[in-house]
């Protein structure tokens, strides 16, 4: 799986850093996911490879004008540039009735079908899949229901290890069917067992996309297993004191959280204006990374806009090459 940010920002954009919007790849050509789609996403989308015709599904983790502003246009846009596949929107139940009565007024006809599914029903113990990824919710801590997704790439199909089969005189045959199956086969005195000869060239993979939470320690159970946590670090410890009443994440208690999760890659997004990128102009993403690191000692990544990274089969988030 790849991730590629298209927003870092939280509330309002910068120059450097346009509102919430992640895309989330398969990997392979296989197609791609939209994780929130603040106003102006499809702009961003324009200086990437990626096409709204490879999209495969949209998610939004709640109802905020920075996290889905952006939707009624990309998917306009979709439709004049000849999309004819129906689009499954996995998202708060509001979302669905602002967006067709947004569409309705504006007399926008879209030549693919909408399908909604709603998050809620995720965050009860529903799924969502469409065969290369397996899809989860859960409820986080806003001043609006907010939630995050887990992202499980499905497991590639078994193969067998032919070579092995060779040297080791398995003729072609019904063995071969049962082995692949997962059933040992009895050959005369010999056992032929499955995990012999049966080969899992894609090992499991689990990607933790987090909406806006003040909780972080409310994601334990959905961390379980994952490689990476994507979640929001809106302020420095310091600042967030004054903001509870906002419903954000300090970088410390993510950090803190990701510490005790035993998560080998965090992944902080969704940061406040106030942070600049150079130092000298005041509070700086500087902060928000020192504060982190005292915290975490896993690989720690603080997104910026275009970041393009990929999960490698040994669980390490890598800088992909574009």
């Amino acid at each position: 799986m790849e991730l590629l940010f298209l927003g870092t920002s939280s509330g309002t954009p910068t120059r450097a850093r346009n509102v919430s919007g992640l895309a989330l790849l398969a990997g392979q050509g296989k197609g791609w996911y939209l994780i929130d789609c603040g106003e102006g996403s499809q702009h961003r989308l324009l200086r990437t490879t990626l096409s709204l015709h490879g999209l495969a599904g949209i998610f939004i983790t709640h109802v905020h004008g920075d996290h889905c502003y952006g939707l009624p246009g990309l998917l306009a846009s979709a439709g004049l540039q000849g999309r004819t596949a129906p689009l499954d929107i996995i998202a708060p139940a509001g979302i669905e009735r602002w967006l067709l009565t947004t569409l309705e007024l504006t007399h926008t006809t879209l030549p693919y079908t909408l399908r909604f599914h709603a998050t809620e029903a995720l965050a009860q113990g529903g799924l969502w899949g469409d065969g290369r990824m397996t899809v989860s919710a859960t409820a986080l801590s806003h001043r609006v229901p907010s939630y995050a997704y887990r992202f499980d790439a499905t497991a590639a199909q078994p193969r067998l290890d032919f070579a092995r089969l060779e040297r080791d005189g398995v003729e072609r045959g019904p063995a071969w069917g049962a082995l692949v199956r997962g059933e040992d086969v009895q050959q005369g005195e010999r056992l032929l067992r499955s995990a012999d000869y049966v080969r899992h060239d894609t090992p499991a993979q689990c990607i933790v996309v987090g909406g806006d939470n003040s909780q972080p320690d409310l994601l334990m159970q959905a961390c379980q297993g994952a490689q990476v946590l994507v979640h929001e670090a809106t302020y420095t410890a310091a600042v967030a004191e004054g903001k509870a009443h906002h419903g954000h994440s300090s970088a410390a208690a993510v950090a803190e959280f990701a510490a005790v999760a035993g998560l080998p890659n965090l992944v902080l997004t969704h940061f406040s204006p106030r942070y600049q990128a150079t130092p000298q102009r005041g509070l700086s993403i500087e902060d928000l990374r020192s504060e982190a690191a005292a915290r975490y000692a896993g690989h720690l990544v603080l997104a910026a806009d275009f970041d393009h990274f990929r999960l490698t089969r040994e669980g390490l988030l890598v800088r992909a090459a574009d």
